[in-house]
Parts: C-alpha cells; sequence; structure tokens
C-alpha cells in the first residue's frame, strides 16, 4: 500500500530555517513545492503553518514577508491532498499534546497516512508509533 504523508509544522518550518540545502527538512520543503511525494494537509493544518511562519521572531529569521508565506503555501497547497480530517478526539486517539490534536484527526481518517514530525513527544507516542517518522527516515525512503 502507497503511504501518503503529514509534514508536520516543525518540519516545514526547519526546512525554511535551515541553511543546509541538504538536511532532510529542507529535502522535504523542496519535495512539497516540487511534488515529489504524495502528501496531505488539511485547512486546519495549512493556518496552522501560516500562523507560525508569521510568528514575529520567526518571520525575522526567514525574512518574509506576509504576502510570500501566503505564495509560499499556495504553492504547498496546490501540490497536496487536502483531506477534512475526523471530527475526533471523541472516538480516535488523543495525541499526547492538545495542540497536536489537528495532527491526530489528520492521521485519523485515512490507514495510509504518515506523520513526519521532528517532535519527540510525538515521535514516541505507543499507540501511533508506526505511523509517525522523524523528517531522515522520509528521505531514506525515497533516496534508497
Amino acid at each position: 500500500m502507497s503511504k501518503f504523508f503529514i509534514i508536520d509544522t516543525n518540519v516545514v518550518v526547519a526546512g525554511l530555517l535551515t541553511a543546509r540545502s541538504d538536511s532532510p527538512v529542507a529535502q522535504i520543503l523542496d519535495g512539497m513545492l516540487a511534488a515529489a511525494f504524495a502528501f496531505v494537509v488539511s485547512e486546519a493544518l495549512l493556518s496552522e503553518y501560516r500562523a507560525v511562519l508569521l510568528r514575529p521572531k520567526l518571520a525575522r529569521l526567514h525574512g518574509l514577508t506576509a504576502d510570500e508565506v501566503d505564495s509560499l503555501l499556495t504553492d504547498i497547497a496546490r501540490h497536496a491532498i487536502v483531506l477534512v480530517p475526523s471530527s475526533g478526539p471523541s472516538g480516535g486517539p488523543i495525541a499526547p499534546d492538545l495542540g497536536d490534536q489537528l495532527l491526530w484527526n489528520l492521521l485519523a481518517t485515512r490507514d495510509d497516512l504518515v506523520l513526519v514530525t521532528g517532535d519527540k513527544l510525538l515521535l514516541e507516542d505507543p499507540v501511533m508509533l508506526q505511523r509517525i517518522i522523524p523528517p531522515q527516515a522520509l528521505i531514506t525512503r525515497f533516496t534508497h
């Protein structure tokens, strides 16, 4: 079965901030923009990407204007599969951090979804262990 990936906000942000174009997070962001692999988003996840990227401290680091962030997100959305997530947490798994419930709801939508994240709390969650991978694992999947 083919897998479709959910790219956590921390991976998108890290991909934008890293100075190393060969880092896994930069390769993932580039892959999203080039439609190099199948990935999904929801409206809530796109909104979170935007809200985080427009935080003043992060905006100073990446140097993009709000219009440039919107353009970047439009390009990401253009290549994504947009899903309406399950309405959990009622009946579905509860995220280890309630701020990440939108990711858990999205994961619960389809069995072929895998979350790519750098968040150690999420990576170590025993309930979703087989469905969560670090950025390097996604890059390894496509280069080996």
